[in-house]
Order: structure tokens, then C-alpha cells, then sequence
């Protein structure tokens, strides 16, 4: 991907940087080479940003272009949201207070340069605002109340408001700044940028490290420039053409609000924000599955007036669920009324609804792989032994799996497949794994989850790299796609 860095006179820049074309904004406004260019990153350093200014108007026209600015007009417009500088000041609080605890005014202004300040002592908190709002020139406001340092506003600055003795230090962060990008890209262009949403500390992701491996080697073979990037990217999603989520995903959660800013970006993303929203609630399933007529363990949609119902309805045992659970985390089985009574109690505490299902005791379930209304793969999941879950955590802290097996799609039984493929339809058309279970020859769908587990080893076992391949073709299509209707 080509990265254009537009200033308003490339004269007042002392820049040489490689791989980086530094160019005038009337050139790339007027010049139409850069109207018909693809795959091409914008940095905007212009004096002003004002609307209707050339500065707006580089962002403006760079995103009707199909090109990528920094910073774009809705993060210009982001900015300004005191809604999103208040998250932010939360978010960052420890590092806020530990960062300016020795300043003795209680107003300090942090000018931030491509992610770093003059002062080093405060480079962690310029590179955390940097990560967070990815405006090339950026400064940040803050006050101190009541003992306590807060963000105040934080705006994207042109180089106008850069004062010509820091100009010098932006010359030199910003060439840092470019050869930290070029450092593991292949000298040869790519078509395309897929970022890959992954979280180095949880527990239970839906992909392992070597699954990940996998999935950057199909990328790359099919001309991606591939990236794995954390919830402190948030900022730099407008870089990539597509977002790959492989971070266990929630609505109150980093992922569901990376989303959401993939797709408002134009991006193509797995998880889309509206299946995340589905998937993730499981009264929402419930209901849906009702309504379309999928069979489904009997259920109750719990609330602390009609709890009463279940035992006459559902009988012991049963399960609770949370509506947001997963891995099996929120999910309980109660044997008696005592049971019963007291996980509703601990549970009504997080929820104003429940999920109460019938019990139905298998030794296994069937999860079936769904991308694009077509089934992947088929697996087994078995309980652990002698746990009626697939999943046991003990009291020790640890976590206990039953053992998986893979069969190819011509080995589902139909029935299975056919109530799969129905379920995942009503979500959507992305990746998804449809859980089933069958006794005495009938299905019953568990739930739909967006973001299925994807280990190596296990779902693929039987497709091997062809499955890695088969999800990043599926992704390459749908940039093609959306490039195609763009370009019309």
C-alpha cells in the first residue's frame, strides 16, 4: 500500500523518508493521477482542518476516493465529542495520574507528535491518546479537580499550530514513525490490509496462537499485508481494508465498538457489529429461534415475576443462563428449587432477564461452521468427563475440555446441517457456529455464535489450511465486492 504524506508546501518540511511520498495539497486535490490511484494511505498535515478548508477537503476527498486519510473527517468530528474524551479520561485514569502527579498547575497541555511529546517522562501517555485518536499532530488539554488530573479536550492540530522549533522533532518522529510500519512488510505491494483483532492475555480466544499462524500465512498468500493489532489499535482501523475478529466478543466491549468503527469506515468486517449484537444475547435468540420455528430446547425468558413457572414447566434439573454468557461461563445447572432460588438471586443481580432451558443430557454436541449461508466443517464437542458441560472450570482456577472431533460436511446428518444452516441465516451471513444437539432422533438448536472457535487441530482437523483459505477468500471477495460498487 502506498502512503502519501500531504502538506500544504512540501518546501517548509525537511522530510525524506522511504516509501513515503510527500506532496503538495493542491497537487493531490487537482493533480487526477491521485483521483484513479488504489491502495493508498493519506497522512494529512495540512495547516487547518476547518470545513471547507484544503485540509478538509484532503480527508474529505481521500475518503470518496477509496483512499485511506489520518485523520478522517469523522475523526476529526470525533474529537470534538465530549462523550468520547470522557471515555477516554476514564480509560486512561492510572496512567493520567501517574504520568502528571509532578505538575504543579493545575492545567497542563501535552502536544503529542506522530505518538510522542518532547519530554519523554510522558511518551507512554502520548502513545496510548496517539493509539486511541490517530491524528498524525494531536494535543490534549487537561485540568486537575479535586486532587484528580482529568482529559479535558484533545484535538487534531495542523501544522499551523506547531510552533518551528518542534518542527524539527515532528521531522524526526515522523520518519520513525514510518520505518517502525515498513519493518515485516514484504518489499513487493499488497493489494490489500486485513488487521486481525486478537488479545494476548485471554484465557480462552477463539483462535490459538497457531491457528493465528495459519491465518496470516492464507492472508499473505492471497496478496495481504497482515497485521495483528489489539484493542489499542481502536484508532487505527481506517489503515485496513478489513477487520478479522478473533477475541471473544461482547456488546459492552472493545470489540463490539471495533466493529462498529470498521464498518462505519467501510470496512469489511467478521464479526459484523449486527452479529456480534445477535449472538451475544441469548434472550435474543431465544426469542428469534421461537418465532422462525427452529427447534430448541424448551425455554422460559425469566424475569423475577414469572421465576415461579419453571419448576411446573421445566422441572429439575434445568439451566440458567446469563444472557450474555460464554465458553460456557454464565451457564448453570441447578438440580432443586434451593439451587435454583439462589443462582437467580446472584444472577438477577447482572440482568433483569434470564434464559431457563430444559435440560437435555447428551455426551456430546454438535457445533456446525457456517460461513456465507455455506456450511465449513462439523465437530463434536464432547463434555468433559464426567461433567455435563464441554467446558469444566474447578475450584482450583483450572479449566477441563472434552475432546473434539472433526467430519468432513457430507458427514453432518442432515437433519443437523439443515437446522444449521437455517438458524445461522437468521443472523446474518458471517462466520458463524451453530450449536446442536440431538437425542432420540430429533435436533434441537442450542445457539448461534458469532466469532466460533477455530484451533488448530480441531475444527481443522479435516479441511486443514483449505479452511484458513476458504474464510480469507470469502473476506478478499467481499473488499472486491465493495471496491466494485464503489467504483461504479
Amino acid at each position: 500500500m502506498r502512503h502519501l504524506l500531504v502538506v500544504d508546501n512540501p518546501k517548509k518540511w525537511a522530510l525524506e523518508i522511504p516509501g513515503v511520498d510527500i506532496i503538495a495539497a493542491k497537487e493531490y486535490l487537482s493533480d487526477e493521477t491521485y483521483s484513479t490511484l488504489r491502495n493508498v494511505k493519506v497522512f494529512n498535515l495540512c495547516k487547518s482542518y476547518r470545513y471547507q478548508t484544503s485540509g478538509y477537503y484532503v480527508s474529505l476527498l481521500a475518503s470518496a476516493r477509496g483512499h485511506k486519510p489520518i485523520p478522517n473527517i469523522l475523526a476529526i468530528q470525533d474529537l470534538k465529542s465530549q462523550t468520547i474524551i470522557r471515555i477516554a479520561s476514564d480509560e486512561l485514569d492510572n496512567l493520567i495520574q501517574k504520568s502528571l502527579k509532578s505538575i504543579q498547575t493545575d492545567t497542563f497541555t501535552l502536544s503529542i507528535y506522530f505518538g510522542k511529546n518532547l519530554a519523554k517522562k510522558y511518551d507512554k501517555l502520548s502513545q496510548r491518546l496517539f493509539a486511541q485518536f490517530q491524528a498524525p499532530l494531536l494535543r490534549g488539554e487537561f485540568i486537575r479537580k479535586d486532587g484528580e488530573w482529568m482529559l479535558k479536550s484533545l484535538q487534531p492540530i495542523s501544522s499551523s499550530g506547531v510552533p518551528e522549533e518542534h518542527k524539527p522533532f515532528i521531522s524526526k518522529m515522523a520518519q520513525e514513525f514510518f520505518n517502525k510500519r515498513n519493518v515485516g512488510r514484504s518489499k513487493k505491494e499488497t493489494r490489500y490490509d486485513l488487521a486481525i483483532l486478537v488479545n494476548p492475555d485471554e484465557e480462552l480466544p477463539p483462535s490459538d496462537e497457531k491457528s493465528i499462524q495459519k491465518f496470516i500465512k492464507a492472508a499473505e498468500s492471497l496478496d495481504f499485508y497482515t497485521e495483528l493489532i489489539t484493542k489499542e489499535d481502536y484508532s487505527r482501523i481506517n489503515e485496513f481494508d478489513a477487520l478479522f475478529i478473533r477475541e471473544t466478543t461482547s456488546v459492552n466491549h472493545h470489540t463490539y465498538r471495533m466493529a462498529r468503527r470498521a464498518s462505519a469506515e467501510g470496512l469489511v468486517v467478521i464479526d459484523d457489529p449486527e452479529s456480534i449484537l445477535k449472538c451475544t444475547n441469548k434472550v435474543y435468540l431465544a426469542e428469534l429461534l421461537k418465532k422462525h420455528h427452529i427447534p430448541a430446547p424448551e425455554t422460559i425468558i425469566l424475569n423475577r415475576d414469572n421465576r415461579n413457572s419453571v419448576p411446573e414447566k421445566l422441572g429439575y434439573p434445568c439451566i440458567l443462563k446469563q444472557p450474555d454468557s460464554s465458553f460456557s461461563q454464565g451457564v448453570i445447572k441447578v438440580d432443586n428449587e434451593e439451587e435454583f432460588e439462589r443462582e437467580t438471586d446472584l444472577l438477577f443481580e447482572k440482568s433483569d432477564l434470564l434464559i431457563a432451558q430444559k435440560f437435555i443430557p447428551t455426551t456430546f454436541d454438535w457445533r456446525v461452521g457456517v460461513l456465507d449461508d455455506k456450511p465449513l466443517y462439523g465437530c463434536r464437542y464432547h463434555m468433559a468427563r464426567k461433567h455435563w458441560q464441554i467446558y469444566e472450570r474447578t475450584a482450583d482456577g483450572k479449566t477441563h475440555e472434552g475432546n473434539a472431533d472433526t467430519v468432513p460436511v457430507d458427514e453432518i446428518p442432515e437433519n443437523i446441517l439443515k437446522y444449521a444452516l437455517k438458524a445461522a441465516k437468521l443472523i446474518g451471513n458471517g462466520l458463524y457456529g451453530v450449536d446442536l444437539k440431538e437425542i432420540d432422533g430429533k435436533v434441537y438448536v442450542i445457539e448461534v455464535n458469532d466469532n466460533p472457535s477455530i484451533d488448530s487441530g480441531i475444527e481443522d482437523e479435516y479441511l486443514k489450511e483449505k479452511l484458513y483459505e476458504t474464510i480469507i477468500e470469502e473476506i478478499l471477495n467481499r473488499i472486491e465486492r465493495k471496491k466494485e460498487r464503489s467504483s461504479r
